[in-house]
């Protein structure tokens, strides 16, 4: 991770560096550079979700865009996975979404597609940075005036959103059954107040579900606010009381998804891509035998896929590391313990509806219930603790950290596992532990977090 870029883009403070104003222009400005070499005037879609300092963000990049003869279009509200999509379908050289996906409404964050749909490689934001930071740009009165004609023709984009809405809508349709409807299943979907707010719901209604919506009211503060895929306790209440065959929960940007069976568990994306590689299996639609998950997720994973003659691949945290060794291993289907799910041969983005769709999918065509499909996969004990930090240095530093990591290892046994990172998102240490013991496990993270907290929170 460099200065600006971390595991999923940028993302800071709205408002503060480097979500600030010059930073945000001078991105917006380096990106057209970057593309500069397929096209004199390259072409950019941007897109957001409802937090309230999302859409001034967006119009700075514009800005950006727009002084260096580029042309910026912007989208409005959508999902992040809408925008790759939308950008490899209608061949922009570059898609960009304005969201701190699961974050508080406070923060935001930049991510970048290419043309094809896949974000920006580690060596393109290592360039990308780099111009952002060095380059010398004039001054937001000289740019403005400078652009003013360019940036109002840019800007307005009558029924534009309408298209392309339509356009996101009828690819996912196309990958639900073609042809048959849900046959009337109910479900429950909780939209986070984020960027699924109006698009899930018409999606679902259209498609011929039952559908019960909450938490699709965004007011730009309440987005993943005791809500969505971190928070859905309420979902599986509601699910319960609806007596629904399922719910899903999103997050901000609409790119996770969890889901909750008609019996009211929370199921994880583990359960997810279980149930889709066992899915795929029986159809034929796996091009390996490798499910591509991340070190988060649960050792009963692998051994119920293993049960199958799958084998999972693990990769670092986050969406774009899952790809990459997707592309390296020829998987069709990888994901997140989190609800980031890759269907690969679909969409090179992690997208919370179509995951919806497909899970929906499997339920029609096999018959069986949501908990019946996730019966066989057995998760081990595992908790996952995040201390918030005041600085990140290297774990080695810390006193007597190896040494503790070590006697807990020996502990844990040949199927215990220690996960510690820093998060890319946000200011905090994930310590994840797994074991056969559950008593053993909650001792031995608890113990981990406090030693990073007297160091370091």
């Amino acid at each position: 991770m460099g200065q600006l870029f971390g595991t999923d883009g940028v993302r800071a403070r709205a408002g503060e560096y480097p979500l600030d104003y010059p930073t945000i222009f001078n991105l917006g400005k380096s990106l057209i550079y970057l593309f500069k070499n397929k096209t004199s005037q390259p072409r950019t879609l941007i897109g957001w979700d409802p937090r309230e300092s999302s859409p001034w963000i967006a119009k700075v990049i514009a800005e950006g865009i727009a002084s260096a003869g580029g042309l910026a279009e912007l989208a409005g509200v959508l999902p992040t996975s809408a925008i790759s999509f939308l950008t490899r379908l209608h061949r922009y050289e570059a898609g960009i979404v304005v969201s701190a996906s699961h974050n508080p409404y406070e923060d935001n964050g930049i991510k970048i597609f290419q043309s094809d749909g896949f974000k920006l490689k580690d060596s393109q934001e290592e360039i990308l940075e780099k111009m952002i930071l060095e380059k010398n740009y004039e001054s937001f009165d000289q740019k403005f005036k400078a652009n003013q004609l360019a940036l109002e023709n840019f800007f307005i984009k009558k029924n534009f959103q309408i298209d392309l809405e339509k356009d996101y809508l009828q690819f996912l349709s196309q990958n639900f059954i073609p042809g048959r409807l849900s046959t009337g299943l109910k479900i429950v979907i909780d939209c986070s107040n984020g960027a699924s707010s109006t698009i899930a719901p018409h999606l679902f209604d259209q498609l011929g579900f039952q559908v019960k919506v909450i938490n699709n009211q965004p007011d730009g503060r309440n987005i993943n606010a005791n809500c969505g895929s971190l928070f859905p306790e309420g979902l599986s209440k509601k699910v319960l009381q609806e007596q629904a065959d399922l719910g899903v929960a999103y997050d901000g940007d609409a790119d996770r998804a969890i889901l909750v069976d008609e019996k009211g568990r929370i199921l994880n994306g583990d359960f997810t891509l279980f149930i889709q590689a066992r899915w795929f299996q029986q159809r034929k639609k796996l091009r390996s035998p490798y499910i591509v998950a991340t070190v988060m997720s649960n050792m009963g994973l692998e051994i119920a896929l293993s049960r199958l003659g799958l084998k999972l691949i693990r990769s670092k945290v986050g969406d774009r590391y899952v790809l990459e060794e997707m592309l390296r291993r020829r998987a069709s289907l990888g994901g997140e313990r989190s609800g980031h799910t890759i269907f690969l041969d679909i969409l090179p983005a992690g997208d919370g509806l179509l995951t919806s769709l497909k899970i929906v999918e499997t339920m029609i065509e096999s018959g069986l219930k949501l908990s019946e499909l996730a019966a066989d996969l057995i998760e081990f004990p595992q908790l996952l603790i995040n201390v918030p930090v005041s600085r990140k240095t290297n774990f080695s530093e810390i006193p007597g950290f190896e040494t503790t990591i070590k006697l807990i290892r020996e502990k844990l046994g040949p199927f215990g596992r220690i996960e510690v990172r820093y998060s890319g998102t946000e200011p905090v240490v994930r310590v994840m532990v797994e074991g056969e013991d559950e008593e053993l496990v909650k001792q031995s993270a608890q113990e981990i977090a406090a030693l990073i907290k007297k160091y370091l929170g």
